[in-house]
């Protein structure tokens, strides 16, 4: 006999870009008449599906369309997709957050949310005094808190800063200590966003052990966002893949991962030109990784080549900077021109030239891997431009390659050669 503890039903989320409101009085009084006499909102019909490689037109974003699914207690479901799929606004609207345009979510039993750092801590109180808060906030009592407070602490790693202000906490700290009071005031939904990253490889290792613990040992629900396919496939017993704010897939966790990663193979290209001035600063003409090659294999150097204008006089040193992030969306390495002792980049407004990034050997591992692009000014300053996931490109396995670097959260450190082509 089926025991759902969670419904989702025709969920939609709409945002209005811009300013609170639809931007004038006469559209806010229409919208304000629909409500009052029951009928839909007139600007739910319009909006687009938030697909950030699109140029959209339109002030009304749908960040979910249409959102059906139902999960079992004891159930632990994986959601994946790639950056602004809906992932977080699905599990803000299931923590209750906030609140959906249409449809209706049917729960049972306390839900604990843990989507961002700290989520709940107040600064000024300490580690203990926000176990209470936050317990208090997820409905237990205080003796219901005061049994699992040092079980809490014990977990959290924190013990010897328990008592000083959660401000003076680092990053990880706070993550640490929010996970485990989510976790151990035993909720029947425990909500977790990709919030581990923050932890180290210890902590990752043990939060995963407690999720296992809650959803195999005490029959509780686990919902669990993360880029990390290893994560996933370990942890959840069934898989949701959202793309641009629909449910592209839903089964088991393997199946899901191999539909994530078979769609993303089928939009990589390693070569891209653009037709479009993409800020004042600089304009990029094109971006290639082994452009003049069909395929990349992991014995290879890779070579990105990046051609581009710069739209403005500067005086000041400009750099080009790359990130290569693996399928689980981790980051392989940093490189750019910035590692060299000399510029590389002309410094010259109306100028096109090509940069070429050499790579020396880096051993990828077979997969798909995208590249982040910055183009910065005088180094320590913000970058002038910065696109993400700019390129997709597939690495395939060459006869007798064995090396496991990219499965593994870091750096490289290959030999790295920059320079400009004439």
């Amino acid at each position: 006999m089926s025991d759902v503890i969670l419904k989702v039903e025709n969920i939609s989320k709409q945002y209005r870009l811009g300013l609170v409101g639809t931007g004038t009085l006469s559209d806010d009084m229409k919208k304000w008449w629909y409500q009052i006499r029951g009928k839909e909102n007139p600007f739910l019909k319009v909006g687009e599906v938030n697909d950030r490689s699109v140029q959209g037109s339109s002030d009304y974003v749908w960040a979910l369309q249409d959102i059906n699914f139902e999960v079992q207690r004891g159930e632990v479901l994986g959601i994946i997709g790639k950056n602004g799929a809906g992932k977080s606004t699905l599990l803000k609207l299931l923590s209750r957050i906030t609140t959906p345009t249409t449809g209706v979510i049917k729960t049972k039993g306390r839900i604990s949310s843990l989507l961002e750092v700290g989520t709940g801590f107040h600064p000024e109180l300490t580690g203990r005094e926000n176990i209470y808060l936050n317990g208090a906030i997820l409905g237990m009592t205080k003796s219901e808190i005061r049994s699992k407070e040092e079980e809490i602490i014990d977990f959290s790693g924190c013990d010897r800063y328990i008592d000083t202000p959660v401000k003076r906490y680092s990053s990880g700290m706070r993550v640490r200590l929010a996970f485990a009071v989510a976790a151990f005031l035993e909720p029947d939904i425990l909500i977790v966003d990709e919030v581990l990253a923050v932890g180290d490889i210890e902590f990752q290792k043990k939060a995963i052990g407690k999720m296992q613990d809650i959803s195999q040992g005490h029959g509780r629900t686990v919902l669990f966002v993360s880029h990390n396919m290893s994560s996933v496939e370990s942890l959840c017993t069934a898989g949701m893949v959202l793309n641009n704010g629909r449910i592209g897939f839903m089964g088991s966790t393997q199946d899901a991962v191999n539909f994530y990663i078979t769609n993303r193979k089928k939009s990589t290209n390693n070569y891209l030109e653009f037709n479009d001035k993409l800020n004042d600063f600089v304009e990029i003409h094109s971006i290639g990784v082994n452009k003049t090659k069909d395929d990349i294999f992991s014995d290879e150097d890779i070579n990105i080549e990046i051609c581009l204008t710069l739209l403005k006089d500067t005086d000041k040193r400009v750099d080009v900077a790359t990130a290569i992030y693996n399928e689980s969306d981790q980051l392989i390495t940093n490189v750019g021109t910035g590692m060299m002792k000399d510029a590389v980049v002309e410094s010259v407004k109306g100028v096109k030239q090509c940069i070429n990034i050499s790579i020396k050997k880096p051993q990828l591992n077979e997969g798909i891997y995208n590249i982040l692009l910055r183009v910065i000014e005088n180094r320590a300053n913000a970058p002038k431009l910065k696109i993400e996931e700019i390129i997709l490109f597939h690495v395939k396995k060459s006869i007798g390659h064995n090396k496991v670097y990219s499965k593994v959260k870091g750096f490289l450190s290959p030999e790295i050669n920059c320079n400009r082509i004439q």
